[in-house]
């Protein structure tokens, strides 16, 4: 254990966590509600410190980033925690459930990669805000060391904590549930808000792609999916966004999201953002150019990446992303 970053000791050894949105209040013994924060006589402590329930090599492209480093592989850790309680969530047994983990430093994060001869490292799978401290430890250590860092999370975490981890952070996919606050409330115990801000500072500060995953009569309607749209297109229209198929998981059981209605989202969505993408299905998801839309990276059977020094191959416009 460590003693945790942003918390305030309160009176009869209470503490209240500031690292979240949801500031839990926690008394001596007592943990929050990510599971991995406890009192510990009136302190509060990350249990979870350089613990992981998996260490894997992945397809940069499965995060899903598709704008960052296209074709490498990345070595990726999850915390057994998560500040959220989705009702849909697809990694429930790592995230929700108490699994058994394993120690790893930064130094062997560090040596793992040297091994295997990567180059980059994710924080992924369930929630990384929730293994805060480990998290800015590595990746200030891997920073040092040439080795970049991603963020696959949902966002909910405050500013001042944000602001702290962003120098060191290379790239993050951000899951924007909804734009509907109840959605965030009912179905996921959380909040909208806070989550647009970190979206907000988030694609000043690093590289940042959005995933959306549509589901089946709760966040599917054409009007969410527009105002969502609206809100990226307002950021930066060039930011990449995959809308994914859901399929029922833990306690959601609707079924299946409709290939035809993530068509018609694909149609949609294309008319205001440069690079949208489609999960979870088989689908075209190769890279064009917003000016000339010769395709710049192919995916469907191999990666090729047609991309020179940042800019299309045919017309020279700049494309974002890391290539």
């Amino acid at each position: 254990m460590i003693e945790a970053q942003f918390y305030n000791k309160l009176p009869n050894q209470k503490v209240q966590c500031k690292l979240c949105p949801k500031y839990c209040l926690i008394p001596v013994g007592e943990m929050g509600i990510c599971r991995a924060r406890k009192n510990i006589e009136g302190k509060l402590f990350s249990l979870n410190y350089q613990q992981t329930v998996t260490i894997s090599i992945d397809p940069i492209e499965k995060k899903p980033l598709y704008h960052f480093y296209p074709g490498n592989k990345i070595l990726s850790l999850g915390c057994n925690s998560c500040n959220l309680t989705c009702k849909f969530c697809q990694n429930y047994n790592i995230s929700q459930l108490e699994v058994k983990t394993i120690t790893i430093t930064k130094e062997q994060v560090f040596d793992i990669c040297l091994k295997n001869n990567l180059e980059m490292v994710a924080f992924t799978y369930t929630e990384p805000v929730t293994w805060y401290e480990f998290i800015l430890e590595c990746s200030e250590f891997l920073k040092e060391n040439d080795i970049k860092t991603v963020l696959v999370t949902n966002g909910f975490i405050n500013e001042k904590p944000l602001l702290k981890l962003l120098p060191y952070i290379d790239a993050m996919n951000i899951d924007l549930k909804s734009m509907d606050e109840d959605f965030y409330e009912n179905i996921c115990g959380g909040e909208l808000k806070p989550v647009l801000k970190t979206i907000e500072i988030a694609s000043k500060s690093t590289h940042l792609e959005i995933t959306n995953l549509v589901i089946t009569n709760q966040n599917d309607s054409l009007e969410n999916i527009g105002k969502l749209v609206d809100f990226i297109a307002n950021l930066n229209k060039n930011i990449p966004i995959h809308f994914s198929k859901y399929y029922p998981n833990y306690l959601m059981s609707e079924s299946p999201t409709s290939e035809r209605l993530l068509y018609e989202i694909y149609e949609l969505a294309t008319k205001k953002l440069n690079f949208v993408y489609l999960g979870n299905i088989y689908f075209d998801n190769n890279t064009k150019c917003p000016n000339c839309h010769k395709i710049l990276i192919e995916r469907r059977y191999i990666l090729n990446n047609y991309i020179i020094n940042g800019t299309c191959r045919n017309c020279g416009t700049k494309i974002y992303g890391k290539f």
